[in-house]
């Protein structure tokens, strides 16, 4: 497995919309395995999606799991995803490690149905909420060319630097 580069904003790829998979071959399954090796190697990561390592494809990869406290189906692997139903909006801080520098309020849906392929093309739907709906839906704008300061709730006063702690 492979770490991959990631594309940072302004980049202006991250602005590019993704195309369907249709191919879930070989090497589509090793790209998966790299991009979630990649995610991994960011400390605190929970999502990531294809275009941020400058492939543009239908691919996001989401897990919350790692805090017990956020209620969530564990690895997703999202091919394809449809948000098919949503409900509820709630303010929330979002990060990215395409914008490493910034974090920002985004109102996103409090719950969602995601209809999307696994790895290898069956069709799932996943039933989320809270973090875990953020994350997905945060990713999802990834493949669709939007970054998270493309929905933030206010330029001026719901944009904030990054704290960076030192070791």
């Amino acid at each position: 497995m492979a770490i991959l580069d990631i594309l940072l904003f302004p980049d202006l790829a991250l602005k590019q919309a993704s195309e369907t998979v249709t191919d879930f071959d070989e090497e589509f399954q090793k790209f998966v395995a790299d991009l979630d090796e990649t995610r991994l190697h960011a400390p605190g990561c929970v999502g990531i999606a294809a275009p941020q390592v400058g492939r543009f494809q239908r691919v996001a990869l989401v897990d919350v799991s790692a805090n017990p406290k956020h209620k969530n189906n564990g690895y997703l692997v999202l091919v394809n995803p449809e948000i098919i139903e949503w409900e509820g909006y709630k303010k929330g801080r979002e990060g990215c490690l395409s914008v490493p520098d910034y974090t920002g309020n985004v109102m996103r849906a409090t719950s969602i149905v995601v209809e999307a392929q696994d790895a290898k093309g069956t069709l799932q739907r996943y039933e989320c909420e809270g973090f875990e709906a953020r994350a997905v839906q945060h990713e999802i704008d990834h493949l669709d060319g939007l970054l998270f300061l493309d929905r933030l709730v206010s330029r001026r006063n719901d944009l904030f630097e990054r704290k960076n702690y030192k070791k």
